[in-house]
């Protein structure tokens, strides 16, 4: 699997094994599948802590037999179908946007993937200099995830490119 994969609902999980079954948990919002991580947004109905041990059990459960968790002929690729930015077509933006990409790479995507979500670079607006993200995973509910997009990623990019960024957004569908 070389992209991550994002779920809003079970109809979205059709090429997903493991992404389906979970949605059999009620609590089971979302769902989100890295190339070495799930990452699963609940409802309020539960806390955490009664059913982290049930979820985790799942999970590993339905690794170690094998399962696919991926179907294998999948080209869904969540990315391409919200018309965000891929390494792809990074060559046709201006040189901002390509050191934006460069820094979420190297120091806020590995950050922000071990806390189970994702960002992606979706735009820069050049003459409002506001850059537009979207947060996946865990980050996409995350109460917290404005103060890290305001205090830690907007900062950095503030200084990193001084005079470039007014404001960092997050555009989530």
């Amino acid at each position: 699997m070389d992209s991550d994969l994002e779920y809003k609902n079970i109809e979205d999980a059709k090429n997903s094994p493991l992404a389906t079954e979970l949605y059999n948990f009620p609590f089971v919002k979302e769902v989100f599948i890295s190339e070495n991580y799930v990452s699963i947004t609940k409802f309020d109905v539960v806390e955490w802590n009664e059913v982290t041990n049930e979820i985790r059990s799942f999970i590993k459960q339905f690794v170690a037999e094998g399962k696919l968790i991926i179907l294998e002929n999948t080209t869904q690729n969540v990315a391409a179908s919200k018309n965000e930015i891929t390494t792809n077509n990074v060559e046709d933006l201006d040189d901002v946007s390509k050191q934006i990409i460069s820094i979420l790479d190297e120091y806020i995507r590995p950050a922000v993937a071990a806390d189970g979500g994702n960002i992606l670079f979706q735009s820069y607006n050049e003459e409002e200099k506001i850059v537009s993200v979207i947060l996946q995973g865990a980050c996409s509910g995350c109460p917290s995830s404005t103060i890290t997009l305001k205090n830690g990623i907007e900062n950095m990019l503030k200084q990193l490119i001084p005079g470039k960024i007014e404001e960092v957004v997050a555009v989530n569908y």
